[in-house]
C-alpha cells in the first residue's frame, strides 16, 4: 500500500534546462492579464532563461509525484556593503496548492542565499495578489511598499497622428510611382515589327537593338 505522505512529499531542486518551457508556461496559465497585468506584463520566457544562465542556483523547481508543482526563480544582487537576495517569480500549480509548495521553495532558496552572504531578502509581487501578500508576510517579509505604474495610449499622443499621416501620405505617393509608365514608347514603324524602339525622349545617340531571330 502506497503511503500518502510519500505522495505529497514535495521534492526541491535545481531547475535544468528541461524544466524551461513548462515554468514558462505554468507561469503563462498563473500570471494573467486579467488577475495580475503587472506579473503578466513582465513575464516571458527570456525571464525564465536568463536567470537560468546566470543564477542556476538560485532557480529551483518542486515537483510531488514526478509532476512539476511549482518553481521559484531568484538572485543576488551586492551593491556597495549590501548582499541581498531578491525573489523575481514563486509560482504553484493550482494542482498542488496547500501542500506546503511555496514553503518549500522559498525556504530553499533563503537557505542558499544566507549560506551566499545576502543578509536582507527583497520580495515583490502585485498589491492585488492578496494570497501572495499574506504568504510573504506570514514567512516573515514586511515592510509592505507600493510602487505606482503608470501608463499612456500612445495611439492618441500628437506624434502618432503624424507618423500615421506620413506613412498613408508615402504608401500614397509610391502607389503613384508604381502607377505611371516605366517609359513612353513611340509607335513602331512599319515594316519593323522585329525592333525595339528605344525611348525617343532620351537625348543620347540612339541605338537600335535586334532581336536574334536565329
Amino acid at each position: 500500500m502506497t503511503n500518502v505522505d510519500d505522495m505529497d512529499t514535495v521534492y526541491v531542486r535545481e531547475l535544468g534546462i528541461d524544466d524551461i518551457a513548462p515554468i514558462y508556461h505554468l507561469g503563462e496559465e498563473l500570471f494573467t492579464s486579467d488577475l495580475y497585468p503587472y506579473l503578466y506584463r513582465t513575464w516571458d520566457e527570456w525571464e525564465v532563461i536568463g536567470l537560468y544562465n546566470t543564477d542556476p542556483e538560485y532557480c529551483l523547481v518542486a515537483e510531488i509525484d514526478g509532476d512539476l508543482a511549482g518553481f521559484i526563480l531568484g538572485t543576488i544582487i551586492t551593491k556597495a556593503s549590501w548582499t541581498y537576495g531578491y525573489i523575481l517569480w514563486l509560482g504553484v500549480s493550482p494542482n498542488f496548492q496547500r501542500r506546503g509548495v511555496a514553503d518549500k521553495l522559498v525556504d530553499k532558496a533563503v537557505a542558499r542565499m544566507i549560506e551566499d552572504g545576502a543578509r536582507f531578502m527583497l520580495v515583490d509581487t502585485d498589491p492585488t495578489n492578496t494570497p501572495a501578500v499574506k504568504f510573504f508576510n506570514r514567512k516573515g517579509f514586511g515592510n509592505n511598499r507600493q510602487h505606482i505604474f503608470l501608463s499612456m495610449n500612445l495611439s492618441k499622443h500628437p506624434y502618432y497622428g503624424r507618423l500615421i499621416d506620413y506613412e498613408h501620405q508615402k504608401a500614397e505617393r509610391a502607389g503613384y510611382r508604381r502607377s505611371r509608365p516605366a517609359a513612353i514608347r513611340a509607335r513602331k514603324p512599319d515594316g519593323f515589327a522585329n525592333e525595339v524602339v528605344l525611348n525617343p525622349l532620351v537625348t543620347e545617340p540612339q541605338i537600335d537593338l535586334k532581336l536574334n531571330d536565329e
